[in-house]
């Protein structure tokens, strides 16, 4: 099969950062599909394992997470598909990646493809739908429902991947004031876009824009980028007896600084499911149907932005040097081999 990989941790600058080579197609086994993989989202993640994660000596590591595609075959223990049905998912960051024309996955986190996307489209929201379903619901504990309770959600980076389908979410299915920011125009109008009631410069002091809108403190904060340099305005913003959850890594914070105020922290991660194969690993299954259901019926609209061509490491690269720059809005995909 035709795959794209690294066996160096380098600059997207260097040739060798990420190339073309042909690996054996992979058989699965146990609870795993075997995906014919149709179209590929880039994010973030794939940058942070390419620059920390040096594969071991002579081997070749594929990025990526983030597919839409079909099933070929399954392994003997497969419940959830059959071959020839339309999936897509987020995958396992301890296993090779899906920028791979097949692609092995754990079928518990696995989900049925929205019937009114294409696969491109569909590419562009399993990780991002994860994270920002998981963030709210499950650590912030936002209940479902409009039913008004006087919270408020301030999304940090409400443009990006993660933001554009938090906010999609929280706004239309939650009873939240929901604030994205956003610093360019057209980054503010793709966070309206997407529900947020109001949109703050962070640029600016966060605390001070939220005051302008007549908002003194918010109950919630989706800290989705460059928590370290809002950390004290974040502290500054919440309410006491508020939440923030970050999906980001900062180098340090003083969380002494959430004392007074009784916050409580929370943090992020969708992949520690498949990682630890912990009990309720399936949610992610029913997570993402849920999500398709949801997509097909308007309530969700997928936040593909970009269209790189197809799947190759000059055009990964081109993906991955976007969103290393901080510029992207949206998610950019990729598309067959």
């Amino acid at each position: 099969m035709k795959a794209i990989g690294y066996r160096q941790s380098l600059p997207l600058t260097e040739a060798e950062s990420l190339f073309d080579f042909t690996a054996a197609d992979p058989v699965p086994s146990g609870r795993d599909l075997l995906v014919e993989i149709r179209a590929i989202a880039v994010n973030p993640v794939d940058g942070k394992v390419r620059l920390r994660a040096q594969p071991p000596a002579g081997q070749t590591a594929i990025l990526g997470w983030d597919a839409a595609g079909i099933v070929k075959a399954t392994g003997p223990d497969c419940t959830l598909f059959k071959p020839g049905d339309e999936v897509w998912y987020a995958g396992d960051v301890t296993r090779p990646g899906c920028n791979s024309e097949l692609h092995l996955v754990d079928e518990r986190i696995v989900g049925k493809k929205p019937r009114s996307l294409s696969f491109a489209q569909a590419a562009a929201l399993p990780l991002t739908s994860i994270t920002a379903w998981e963030m709210l619901f499950e650590r912030l504990r936002i209940a479902p429902g409009k039913h008004p309770q006087g919270q408020s959600l301030l999304i940090i980076g409400a443009a990006g991947g993660v933001g554009s389908i938090l906010t999609q979410i929280a706004s239309r299915l939650t009873a939240l004031t929901v604030i994205g920011t956003a610093a360019r125009p057209e980054s503010r109008d793709w966070v309206l876009q997407n529900g947020a009631h109001h949109v703050i410069d962070h640029s600016q002091p966060l605390s001070a824009e939220l005051k302008r809108l007549g908002i003194p403190q918010v109950t919630h904060v989706a800290a989705l980028t460059q928590t370290d340099k809002h950390w004290e305005q974040i502290v500054e913003s919440l309410a006491p007896q508020g939440h923030l959850c970050l999906i980001d890594d900062p180098p340090s914070i003083d969380v002494k600084l959430l004392k007074k105020k009784s916050i409580a922290l929370h943090w992020e991660l969708m992949f520690t499911r498949s990682m630890f194969q912990t009990p309720d690993m399936i949610a992610q299954h029913h997570l993402l149907n849920e999500v398709s259901v949801l997509v097909d019926a308007g309530v969700i609209r997928s936040t593909f932005a970009d269209h790189f061509g197809k799947i190759c490491a000059e055009n990964l690269k081109k993906a991955q040097s976007l969103i290393e720059s901080g510029q992207s809005r949206g998610k950019i995909v990729l598309e067959g081999f």
